[in-house]
């Protein structure tokens, strides 16, 4: 669905574009502007579910403030949406939907803001995950997976092959569980628990990294997921040679055909601080952004777009290249 976004004068990106691919690993030092692009696609959902102007004429663009220009893959190419702020960035309440001249106005645009409604971000807090979960706040994932418990039971109760892929998933990535359980805290509330040698191990006495794991999880094997998922620190408190279980549980949402799927691609942007995980995207450079700080602004690229990068690449991995500061991404440019 993105094919590409464009900032002008929003936060530290002055003037960055970034090209959206089916996956993107997005690395960088902080006030790079990963989080900002996050915040972006965010931005545009919430506007996408209020009226837009329509126009074919760029100069009814409020000009003079930051802008964020999205540009679509096919059937979208056609048009482009432009979302307006204050000079002071603080609120960015326009969206401008620019076609081309003769285009259909309304079917394109309702068949393209369906989508961009869809558009979900995620920080996991294992903390809230541990918790019991209110059984009605079960509908789809919340951005801190707080509600995982409720939401897995609603699966076991009306999509029940949904959570038997996720069961046989987390039991083949992690042997010791055999499965997964729900129980009832009054008469609001569930509890998830996981079932060890025999035993009912209730989420608060899990690690942060198995929470995590059943979050990706849950996002993988979602029934109806969304068409952009947007994930925060997908490395945060999984262990290095876990992570490629990560990166896989991912790479299923952006590959469904890859495996045994038939469902449409959903596109991830994901953001990570670990050369552990940068090192298992050795063979897909494409895939892999590098934010960049230029003193107090920022820009995006494509780590396939090095000219350099196959030399490079012929004397180390990538953690270790990006570690050291030869990739940039890194704080010691700021």
């Amino acid at each position: 669905m993105l094919a590409s976004v464009h900032f002008k004068n929003f936060k530290a990106l002055r003037s960055a574009a970034v090209r959206i691919e089916p996956f993107n690993l997005v690395i960088g030092p902080n006030g790079s502007g990963k989080t900002s692009l996050i915040q972006a696609l965010l931005r545009l959902r919430t506007l996408a579910a209020l009226p837009a102007a329509h126009t074919t004429d760029t100069k009814h663009v409020r000009h003079g403030g930051p802008e964020i220009e999205f540009r679509f893959r096919p059937p979208f190419e056609r048009l482009r949406v432009v979302c307006a702020c204050t000079h002071d960035e603080l609120v960015c309440d326009t969206l401008v939907v620019l076609r081309a001249p003769g285009d259909p106005e309304e079917k394109l645009w309702n068949d393209l803001r369906a989508r961009l409604l869809t558009i979900r971000g995620f920080l996991f807090d294992h903390y809230a995950m541990a918790a019991p979960a209110r059984r009605d706040d079960r509908r789809e994932l919340a951005s801190n997976a707080g509600n995982l418990a409720a939401v897995l039971s609603e699966w076991r109760e009306h999509t029940p092959g949904a959570l038997e892929k996720l069961e046989a998933e987390f039991r083949r990535i992690v042997p010791e569980f055999s499965g997964l359980e729900f129980r009832d805290v009054g008469a609001e509330r569930v509890e998830l628990l996981a079932r060890v040698n025999g035993d009912a191990v209730p989420a608060d006495s899990l690690s942060q990294g198995t929470l995590y794991l059943l979050a990706v999880l849950a996002l993988a094997f979602a029934p109806e997921p969304p068409a952009v998922v947007c994930l925060e620190e997908a490395d945060r408190g999984v262990h290095p040679r876990m992570l490629r279980e990560i990166r896989d549980a991912l790479y299923r949402l952006s590959y469904p055909q890859a495996f045994g799927e038939t469902r449409a691609p959903v596109q991830v942007i994901t953001t990570t601080h670990s050369p552990y995980l940068l090192d298992l995207f050795k063979e897909h450079p494409e895939e892999v952004v590098l934010a960049n700080k230029h003193g107090r602004s920022a820009t995006f690229e494509r780590l396939s777009e090095r000219k350099d990068l196959r030399e490079l690449l012929g004397e180390s991995n990538l953690g270790d290249l990006w570690y050291s500061g030869i990739l940039g991404g890194t704080p010691d440019e700021a």
